[in-house]
């Protein structure tokens, strides 16, 4: 940026806040979003000053490596890893429940020390890689949502509850559940929940439609840029989910396909089946008939027999009676004989009969046996049909994920391009020319300041520095950055002398060296005076704009001195109380009582004694 001049020193506040405007509004209002599970913006409160101990990126990504290396080699079962007083993850899964989702649990402990939101989000990124495979960039974007998501749904019990497995919300509590906007809360009062998708892997292991919900991308907008970088990012993810999901849904339309295809050749066999039966019942209809007609052709027959029998029994009753009857006689021969050709033809008839009905039996048998085939063939197609039925929808389903995740990236990229479209007419608005900088106080007592980025023609305040710790009221505009003693001694903070970038009004830099947390800050010729701590021991330090040491006193001086540089001297106070003048060149003592110490300390020292200061 190259903007003017417009901050050689700041040496008292510029804006002062409002009493209701202190650091702890910038919490999330539980109440409202145990109500609503809506907040109109996310601002995290990180430490943003120097630390005491530096990590490197790799040993904080560590952290998530370590716990994700755990996981992956647990993936589809329960557990709990890492350490509960510092950071652990609960696997959260339970196979048998189908209906909502399985999640990560990320537990931040009461002795965890992560105190930046970007900290936390590269473990988490870290965690996301080691477990599930993720890109470093795409694990990034997932992180960054997921902290902006569980901070949204802080507290929000209810929202849990209905998008997640007992498995998951059996362990968690109300007072921890979510992500805090206050890094103080942090430590053993977080439990980060991160929703799980697919445990099969890959890009849509976690749901990233829940952590990007309209509530977590209203928040973005919301911040200065609008979020519109990690919004991009996660469109990028959404659209190659999208492709991947497509893949499935047509893999899955294929087999649905070849399902159906299935269901009509067993439909065309039913109904060959079908027709067989009714033919072969038919058949066996018209036996059965034939039968019946034969038995009926035998039963008269039989009767016509016995008929015949009967008038023959009396013919030769007759002829007994009349033995010199030769009529009588003839007549029963005749008689007899007519009934054995009765008997004959009745059971000729019944042997018809029930060779007739052996034949309906026969037929009734072959049409009971293709009704059986026909069942059965029923029973097939019923199941294929029901095959083909679940594999269309899981073939709809599978295209309405893919629909869906499409859809959203659509609408995302378009709500991104109108957001990007405000921020260049913002931009234009707050062009350098009409850009200025200043302090504003942070606490009534003046002790804390942050950096303001503002317009000079309506008074808005472009962006805020999340450097909230800047001491003394004074910061120096040097190129790209500004130049400012900031922190504080609490916890693993540290006061030391930073450079805070224009841009993002983040720190950029920090000095080795620690100062003192009543160091005035002055600045000349380029060169940077403040004070060094060294344990109870407090020095003059020149520094560069690079934040390097260049020269450090010899002489002790109060934590508090006022640094006064001169064109023939630095005027400080020393551990004594008395005022010194200081030689520029190499920040040694120019006044006579300071020399008048070091010569009696000379004297004081015996002859040969080695590694003596000169004093001179």
């Amino acid at each position: 940026m190259n903007s003017k001049k417009v901050l050689r020193k700041i040496a008292v506040s510029a804006f002062v806040l409002f009493a209701a405007s202190n650091l702890s509004a910038l919490e999330v209002n539980r109440n409202e979003l145990q109500s609503t599970g809506s907040v109109d913006a996310i601002v995290f409160r990180n430490y943003s000053g120097p630390h005491s101990v530096i990590n490197t990126i790799a040993q904080i990504r560590q952290i998530g490596s370590d716990l994700g290396t755990q996981v992956a080699g647990n993936i589809q079962n329960s557990g709990t890893f890492g350490e509960a007083n510092r950071y652990q993850v609960i696997h959260c899964v339970d196979s048998a429940t189908k209906e909502k989702m399985d999640a990560d649990i990320i537990v931040i402990g009461k002795n965890a020390s992560v105190d930046h939101i970007t900290n936390l989000r590269r473990i988490i990124s870290a965690y996301l890689s080691a477990a599930y495979g993720y890109s470093n960039k795409d694990a990034d974007t997932i992180a960054t949502f997921a902290t902006v998501y569980n901070a949204v749904y802080r507290g929000n019990m209810d929202a849990f509850s209905s998008k997640y497995k007992d498995v998951v919300t059996k362990n968690l509590s109300a007072g921890k559940a979510g992500l805090s906007t206050n890094y103080e809360d942090w430590p053993g009062n977080t439990q980060i929940v991160i929703p799980l998708a697919d445990l099969s892997g890959g890009l849509s292991t976690v749901d990233t439609s829940l952590i990007s919900d309209k509530e977590v991308v209203k928040t973005m907008q919301d911040q200065d840029d609008k979020g519109v970088d990690a919004r991009k990012d996660m469109v990028d993810i959404k659209e190659r989910e999208a492709d991947n999901l497509q893949e499935k849904a047509d893999d899955a339309q294929a087999k649905a396909d070849a399902e159906k295809a299935k269901l009509a050749e067993e439909q065309r066999k039913k109904a060959e089946a079908d027709k067989a039966a009714a033919q072969k019942q038919a058949e066996a209809e018209k036996a059965k008939a034939e039968a019946a007609k034969k038995q009926a052709e035998a039963e008269a027959a039989k009767a016509e027999a016995a008929k015949k029998q009967a008038e023959a029994e009396a013919a030769k009753a007759n002829a007994a009676s009349n033995p010199n009857d030769a009529q009588a006689q003839e007549n029963a021969a005749a008689a007899q004989k007519e009934a054995d050709s009765a008997q004959k033809e009745s059971a000729d008839a019944q042997k018809e009969a029930e060779s007739a009905q052996s034949e309906a039996d026969n037929a009734q048998k072959e049409a009971e046996n293709a009704q059986q085939a026909a069942d059965e063939q029923s029973q097939k197609t019923e199941e294929q049909s029901q095959s083909a039925s679940q594999a269309q929808s899981q073939a709809d389903s599978a295209q309405s994920a893919a629909d869906q995740k499409r859809s959203e990236a659509q609408e995302e990229r378009t709500s991104i391009a109108k957001d990007q479209q405000e921020l260049l007419a913002e931009a234009e608005k707050n062009n350098d020319d009409v850009i200025t900088y200043g302090l504003k106080s942070v606490d009534d007592a003046g002790i804390a300041s942050e950096i303001v980025k503002m317009n000079s023609q309506d008074g808005t305040v472009v962006k805020e520095s999340p450097v909230t710790v800047i001491r003394g009221r004074t910061a120096y505009e040097d190129g790209d950055n500004f130049i400012a003693i900031a922190g504080t001694n609490i916890g693993a903070g540290a006061v030391k002398l930073v450079a805070i970038d224009k841009t993002n009004l983040e720190i950029a830099a920090e000095s080795a060296e620690k100062l003192s947390e009543l160091s005035v800050l002055v600045q000349k010729d380029g060169s940077y005076y403040c004070t060094i701590q060294d344990g109870s021991d407090y020095y003059i330090g020149k520094f560069n704009n690079k934040l390097e040491n260049q020269l450090r006193s010899q002489v002790k001086v109060k934590a508090a001195t006022p640094i006064t540089v001169t064109a023939k001297g630095i005027i400080v106070t020393d551990s004594n109380g008395q005022a010194i003048i200081l030689n520029p060149d190499d920040l040694k003592s120019m006044s006579p009582e300071s020399k008048a110490d070091d010569r009696n300390l000379l004297q004081r020292t015996a002859s040969g004694v080695t590694n003596i200061y000169d004093a001179k």
